[in-house]
Protein backbone atom coordinates (compact mmCIF):
# COMPACT_ATOMS: atom_id res chain seq x y z
CA UNK A 1 0.00 0.00 0.00
CA UNK A 2 2.95 2.69 0.72
CA UNK A 3 4.75 1.68 -2.70
CA UNK A 4 1.01 2.40 -4.13
CA UNK A 5 0.42 5.39 -2.48
CA UNK A 6 4.02 6.58 -3.59
CA UNK A 7 3.44 6.32 -6.69
CA UNK A 8 0.18 7.85 -6.99
CA UNK A 9 1.89 10.79 -5.20
CA UNK A 10 4.35 11.60 -7.34
CA UNK A 11 2.05 11.20 -10.55
CA UNK A 12 -0.39 13.48 -8.81
CA UNK A 13 2.33 15.82 -8.42
CA UNK A 14 3.38 16.00 -12.05
CA UNK A 15 -0.02 16.18 -13.11
CA UNK A 16 0.17 19.56 -10.41
CA UNK A 17 3.16 20.89 -11.68
CA UNK A 18 2.19 20.62 -15.21
CA UNK A 19 -1.13 22.23 -14.61
CA UNK A 20 0.24 24.90 -12.77
CA UNK A 21 3.27 25.82 -15.75
CA UNK A 22 0.27 26.01 -17.76
CA UNK A 23 -2.28 28.41 -16.19
CA UNK A 24 -4.64 24.84 -15.65
CA UNK A 25 -6.80 24.05 -12.22
CA UNK A 26 -5.56 20.75 -10.93
CA UNK A 27 -9.01 19.31 -10.92
CA UNK A 28 -9.63 19.86 -14.56
CA UNK A 29 -6.94 16.35 -15.19
CA UNK A 30 -8.49 13.25 -14.25
CA UNK A 31 -5.74 10.59 -13.56
CA UNK A 32 -7.55 7.43 -14.80
CA UNK A 33 -5.42 4.17 -13.36
CA UNK A 34 -4.86 1.38 -16.09
CA UNK A 35 -5.43 -1.67 -14.39
CA UNK A 36 -4.87 -4.33 -17.13
CA UNK A 37 -3.43 -7.32 -15.87
CA UNK A 38 -3.31 -5.78 -12.15
CA UNK A 39 -5.18 -7.93 -9.16
CA UNK A 40 -8.39 -7.02 -8.01
CA UNK A 41 -6.43 -6.62 -4.48
CA UNK A 42 -4.56 -4.01 -5.83
CA UNK A 43 -7.39 -2.43 -7.37
CA UNK A 44 -8.99 -2.51 -3.91
CA UNK A 45 -6.01 -0.45 -2.64
CA UNK A 46 -6.09 2.00 -4.84
CA UNK A 47 -9.87 2.76 -4.18
CA UNK A 48 -8.79 2.89 -0.47
CA UNK A 49 -6.68 6.23 -2.17
CA UNK A 50 -9.61 7.76 -3.47
CA UNK A 51 -10.22 6.46 -6.81
CA UNK A 52 -13.23 5.00 -8.49
CA UNK A 53 -12.48 4.45 -11.86
CA UNK A 54 -10.30 2.26 -13.51
CA UNK A 55 -9.04 1.43 -16.93
CA UNK A 56 -9.44 -2.12 -18.91
CA UNK A 57 -7.85 -3.07 -21.83
CA UNK A 58 -9.49 -6.78 -22.14
CA UNK A 59 -13.51 -7.27 -22.15
CA UNK A 60 -12.94 -10.62 -20.20
CA UNK A 61 -10.77 -9.24 -17.59
CA UNK A 62 -12.44 -6.11 -16.91
CA UNK A 63 -15.70 -7.96 -17.16
CA UNK A 64 -14.80 -10.25 -14.67
CA UNK A 65 -13.19 -7.27 -12.46
CA UNK A 66 -16.64 -5.83 -12.94
CA UNK A 67 -18.29 -8.63 -11.10
CA UNK A 68 -15.97 -8.88 -8.35
CA UNK A 69 -16.07 -5.21 -7.63
CA UNK A 70 -19.36 -4.06 -7.94
CA UNK A 71 -18.79 -0.65 -5.97
CA UNK A 72 -16.38 0.62 -9.24
CA UNK A 73 -16.66 1.84 -12.43
CA UNK A 74 -14.70 -0.12 -15.49
CA UNK A 75 -14.07 1.84 -18.50
CA UNK A 76 -12.26 -0.34 -21.56
CA UNK A 77 -9.37 1.58 -23.59
CA UNK A 78 -8.87 -1.34 -25.31
CA UNK A 79 -10.48 -2.47 -29.08
CA UNK A 80 -13.75 -3.36 -29.30
CA UNK A 81 -14.99 -6.82 -31.35
CA UNK A 82 -18.48 -6.65 -32.61
CA UNK A 83 -19.13 -9.82 -31.01
CA UNK A 84 -17.89 -8.70 -27.74
CA UNK A 85 -19.73 -5.73 -27.56
CA UNK A 86 -22.69 -7.18 -25.20
CA UNK A 87 -20.50 -7.96 -22.33
CA UNK A 88 -18.66 -4.37 -22.82
CA UNK A 89 -22.36 -2.66 -22.57
CA UNK A 90 -23.32 -4.94 -19.63
CA UNK A 91 -20.05 -4.27 -17.52
CA UNK A 92 -18.29 -1.27 -18.37
CA UNK A 93 -19.42 2.18 -17.73
CA UNK A 94 -17.85 3.82 -21.01
CA UNK A 95 -16.19 2.41 -24.01
CA UNK A 96 -13.80 4.63 -24.95
CA UNK A 97 -12.56 2.79 -28.46
CA UNK A 98 -15.52 3.40 -30.80
CA UNK A 99 -13.96 3.84 -33.72
CA UNK A 100 -16.47 2.67 -36.53
CA UNK A 101 -19.98 3.21 -37.35
CA UNK A 102 -20.84 -0.41 -37.85
CA UNK A 103 -19.81 -0.86 -34.28
CA UNK A 104 -21.80 2.18 -33.42
CA UNK A 105 -24.45 1.00 -35.02
CA UNK A 106 -23.70 -2.50 -32.72
CA UNK A 107 -23.65 -0.56 -29.53
CA UNK A 108 -26.60 1.37 -29.83
CA UNK A 109 -29.13 -1.69 -31.07
CA UNK A 110 -27.85 -3.87 -27.67
CA UNK A 111 -27.87 -0.68 -25.46
CA UNK A 112 -31.59 -0.28 -26.73
CA UNK A 113 -31.83 -3.96 -26.40
CA UNK A 114 -30.70 -4.09 -22.80
CA UNK A 115 -32.26 -1.59 -21.63
CA UNK A 116 -28.93 0.34 -20.43
CA UNK A 117 -27.56 3.97 -21.07
CA UNK A 118 -23.33 4.59 -21.71
CA UNK A 119 -20.91 7.40 -22.84
CA UNK A 120 -18.95 6.47 -25.58
CA UNK A 121 -15.16 7.89 -26.86
CA UNK A 122 -14.32 8.00 -30.16
CA UNK A 123 -10.83 6.72 -30.94
CA UNK A 124 -9.08 8.60 -33.18
CA UNK A 125 -5.86 8.49 -35.56
CA UNK A 126 -4.36 10.99 -37.30
CA UNK A 127 -0.72 9.19 -37.94
CA UNK A 128 -2.22 6.01 -39.99
CA UNK A 129 -1.49 3.83 -37.02
CA UNK A 130 -4.92 2.00 -37.45
CA UNK A 131 -3.57 -1.42 -37.97
CA UNK A 132 -1.09 -1.19 -34.61
CA UNK A 133 -3.47 0.94 -32.29
CA UNK A 134 -7.10 1.16 -33.31
CA UNK A 135 -8.84 4.54 -34.24
CA UNK A 136 -10.41 6.37 -36.95
CA UNK A 137 -8.96 9.04 -39.06
CA UNK A 138 -10.22 12.43 -38.79
CA UNK A 139 -12.63 11.97 -42.05
CA UNK A 140 -14.09 9.03 -40.41
CA UNK A 141 -15.54 10.33 -37.45
CA UNK A 142 -18.45 12.07 -39.58
CA UNK A 143 -19.79 8.70 -39.86
CA UNK A 144 -19.56 7.53 -36.33
CA UNK A 145 -21.29 10.93 -35.42
CA UNK A 146 -24.00 10.13 -37.75
CA UNK A 147 -24.45 6.70 -36.92
CA UNK A 148 -24.88 7.64 -32.71
CA UNK A 149 -27.13 10.41 -33.72
CA UNK A 150 -30.47 7.89 -33.50
CA UNK A 151 -29.95 6.67 -30.68
CA UNK A 152 -30.32 8.68 -27.06
CA UNK A 153 -28.58 5.64 -24.85
CA UNK A 154 -25.43 6.29 -26.19
CA UNK A 155 -24.33 9.86 -25.36
CA UNK A 156 -20.80 11.27 -27.06
CA UNK A 157 -17.91 12.30 -24.09
CA UNK A 158 -15.44 13.19 -26.68
CA UNK A 159 -11.92 11.60 -28.36
CA UNK A 160 -9.78 9.47 -26.92
CA UNK A 161 -6.22 8.91 -28.81
CA UNK A 162 -2.30 7.41 -28.46
CA UNK A 163 -0.47 9.19 -30.34
CA UNK A 164 2.70 8.08 -31.57
CA UNK A 165 6.01 8.70 -29.12
CA UNK A 166 7.96 11.40 -30.13
CA UNK A 167 5.31 13.29 -32.64
CA UNK A 168 5.41 16.80 -31.02
CA UNK A 169 2.90 18.08 -32.67
CA UNK A 170 0.52 15.17 -32.03
CA UNK A 171 -1.05 16.99 -29.26
CA UNK A 172 -1.40 20.23 -30.66
CA UNK A 173 -3.55 18.23 -33.48
CA UNK A 174 -5.78 16.14 -31.33
CA UNK A 175 -6.50 19.50 -29.34
CA UNK A 176 -7.63 21.07 -32.54
CA UNK A 177 -9.70 18.14 -33.81
CA UNK A 178 -11.11 18.60 -30.26
CA UNK A 179 -12.27 22.36 -30.67
CA UNK A 180 -13.60 21.82 -34.18
CA UNK A 181 -15.71 19.22 -33.39
CA UNK A 182 -16.70 21.15 -30.02
CA UNK A 183 -18.10 23.86 -32.39
CA UNK A 184 -20.15 21.64 -35.06
CA UNK A 185 -21.80 20.12 -32.37
CA UNK A 186 -22.46 22.72 -30.27
CA UNK A 187 -21.58 20.62 -27.15
CA UNK A 188 -18.53 19.87 -24.84
CA UNK A 189 -16.28 16.87 -25.55
CA UNK A 190 -13.43 15.88 -23.33
CA UNK A 191 -9.84 14.81 -24.76
CA UNK A 192 -8.06 11.94 -23.35
CA UNK A 193 -4.03 11.72 -24.46
CA UNK A 194 -1.69 11.33 -22.60
CA UNK A 195 0.50 8.41 -20.75
CA UNK A 196 3.52 8.08 -18.53
CA UNK A 197 5.77 9.10 -20.58
CA UNK A 198 4.07 11.99 -22.07
CA UNK A 199 1.46 13.45 -19.31
CA UNK A 200 3.11 16.88 -19.01
CA UNK A 201 2.78 17.20 -23.06
CA UNK A 202 -0.82 16.14 -23.20
CA UNK A 203 -1.97 18.37 -20.46
CA UNK A 204 -0.28 21.44 -21.90
CA UNK A 205 -2.38 20.41 -25.05
CA UNK A 206 -5.72 20.46 -23.05
CA UNK A 207 -6.10 16.61 -22.20
CA UNK A 208 -9.02 16.15 -19.84
CA UNK A 209 -7.74 12.75 -19.01
CA UNK A 210 -4.36 11.00 -18.74
CA UNK A 211 -4.55 7.41 -19.00
CA UNK A 212 -1.37 5.44 -16.74
CA UNK A 213 -1.13 2.17 -15.63
CA UNK A 214 2.52 0.66 -14.86
CA UNK A 215 3.54 3.85 -13.23
CA UNK A 216 0.98 3.77 -11.03
CA UNK A 217 0.04 0.54 -10.09
CA UNK A 218 3.70 -0.97 -11.04
CA UNK A 219 4.66 -4.46 -12.90
CA UNK A 220 2.28 -6.00 -14.54
CA UNK A 221 1.59 -9.91 -12.83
Amino acid sequence: MNLLADRVQALQERIRQACETHGREVRSVELLPVSKRQPSSLIRSAAELGFRTFGENYVQEGSTKAQELPDLRFVLIGPLQRNKAKPALEHFQEIMTLDRPELAARLAHLAEELNLERHVWLQVDLWGEETKMGGCSASGIEAIVQALAGTPRLTLAGFMAIPPPGDAAAFGNLSRLREEWQQRLGMALRLSMGMSDDLEEAIAAGSDQVRIGTAFFGSRY
